[in-house]
């Protein structure tokens, strides 16, 4: 298992806090390289971190990429191979309000 970079971080600032507040030197030494060491991880989980995040972006859009859209499903098994290339059918509906329409 692999430690998160907030893990790390948070054992890095546990391990320079001990350092700061250590008596003896040989403790002081210890923490002190053990912070540097949480450090270095946590640039490395961060990197892991992003690269998931980068592959989990790409797998979503070639995801979306694939999916059809169901008019498209709809012409592929219809018997007229032109069915939803030509124009479309005029609208049902009444012209917008904002269009005025001359009166006779």
């Amino acid at each position: 298992m692999e430690p998160s970079s907030t893990l790390c971080r948070v054992q890095e600032a546990y391990q320079r806090d001990l350092a700061a507040n250590a008596v003896l030197e040989n403790v002081r030494a210890v923490a002190e390289k053990a912070a540097k060491a949480w450090g270095l991880e946590a640039l490395a989980a961060e990197g892991r971190e992003a690269r998931r995040e980068r592959t989990r972006i790409i797998a979503d859009m070639a995801a979306l990429q694939k999916q059809r859209l169901p008019e498209e499903e709809d012409r592929l098994f219809s018997e007229n191979p032109d069915r939803g290339f030509g124009d479309p059918e005029p609208s049902e509906e009444p012209p917008p309000a904002s269009v005025s329409v001359p009166r006779r």
